[in-house]
């Protein structure tokens, strides 16, 4: 299964990591139109063991897909760069809305 993340929640505290700053992620799977929101070490976790896939999508539709990352503090993330020498458009989404 794959899904597109639509928007990210930050917690308000600073933290150097901005990948752990993130709490969730709101998604959409697109091919069932079913919408659910998702804690940032479950979607690691549900991408690292290999059964499913998440993304983003650019205005012209193209995806970039999220990767499991780990940092040296053993904290769980997930990223669209190989690297941090280039923005991440996952950092760029929006705010999700609280609900």
């Amino acid at each position: 299964m794959a899904v597109r993340i639509i928007c990210i929640k930050k917690d308000e505290e600073s933290n150097e990591n901005p990948y752990l700053a993130i709490d969730y992620f709101e998604w959409v799977n697109e091919r069932i139109n079913v919408n659910g929101i998702t804690e940032r070490t479950l979607i690691h976790d549900w991408i690292k063991d290999g059964n499913g896939e998440a993304y983003i999508k650019d205005a012209k539709g193209n995806k970039t897909y999220l990767i499991p990352a780990i940092c040296p503090k053993g904290n769980k993330y997930v990223k669209t760069v190989v690297d941090e020498t280039v923005t991440d458009k996952l950092l760029l989404l929006p705010e999700c809305e609280e609900k």
